[in-house]
């Protein structure tokens, strides 16, 4: 009985393991495969790589010779009162001489913006492609009219970005 019992706990971790799916309770608000330069808000600094991509559509490649905000996407109409969302992305890394990380903004009528930034895990130096995201919660009432999708390189170096979402929690 002992040996069925570990075999079957073995088979169910084996089986989750590899397995690249949303997070369980995740709905995708707004998805943007890269695909060329197409609502992309900062354009100095930015550009479409057909080369180097995580998904074989091609990436943004942004670069910086200095600390640099670049504002990649902005979505506006939004229902995501009373949840947490999360920005969402797959980032490379080339030669980063400070950190680069994921932000949000999210601006609220009459209130202002407020951000959220994926410090817990920011890339430095030069990195394959990892999965980085940053969430924000948001209380009953809380419904920003506009959400700003960026990528901040502290000290200058190359950050690609792919599979770029913004998605919340069910």
């Amino acid at each position: 009985m002992r040996t069925v019992v570990v075999t079957i706990v073995a088979l169910g971790l084996v089986g989750g393991l590899g397995c690249s799916r949303k997070p369980a309770g995740e709905e995708v608000v707004h998805r943007y495969p890269i695909h060329g330069m197409q609502d992309v808000v900062t354009r100095s600094g930015v550009e479409f790589d057909e080369e180097i991509t995580a998904d074989d559509g091609g990436a943004l490649r942004l670069t910086a010779t200095e600390t640099t905000t670049f504002r990649l996407y902005e979505i506006e109409g939004i229902d995501v009162e009373d949840t947490r969302i999360v920005y969402r992305a797959k980032i490379r890394t080339e030669d980063v001489q400070g950190q680069a990380y994921l932000e949000m903004w999210c601006e609220f009528p009459g209130k202002g913006e407020y951000f959220s930034r994926a410090l817990h895990a920011p890339l430095t130096g030069s990195n394959e492609w990892t999965t980085q995201e940053t969430p924000f919660f948001l209380k009953e009432g809380e419904n920003p009219n506009r959400v700003k999708l960026n990528v901040v390189v502290e000290g200058g170096g190359t950050v690609w970005i792919d599979d770029v979402v913004l998605a919340r929690g069910v």
